[in-house]
């Protein structure tokens, strides 16, 4: 008979206490809304949030576009960036970028 030693495992999701939240409701018109444009500091993100933003400033008359970069991919905007985009801007957009 042949010893097999038992075999552990690693969950690497871990577990999250947080309360569930609801999505913002959809706009109904870009028109005249302030944009955001949060870039997450990956190699081609500002290419495709730019062009992104080219195609929106065509079909919409946006009021502005403000552009945010966070430290890294790998980091969480600031509490102080989340702040900023709420208290300044109508609608958030951000891409990956690979």
């Amino acid at each position: 008979m042949t010893y097999h030693p038992p075999l552990y495992g690693y969950d690497p999701r871990g577990s999250i206490d947080a309360e569930r939240q609801e999505l913002a409701p959809r706009l109904a018109d870009l028109n005249g809304m302030r944009i955001a444009v949060l870039d997450n500091a990956k190699m081609k993100a500002h290419k495709l949030l730019d062009y992104t933003t080219d195609l929106l400033r065509k079909d919409f008359d946006l009021a502005e576009v403000n552009y945010y970069l966070k430290e890294g991919f790998s980091y969480t905007a600031s509490a102080e960036m989340i702040a900023e985009i709420a208290a300044n801007n109508d609608a958030v957009i951000t891409a990956i970028g690979d």
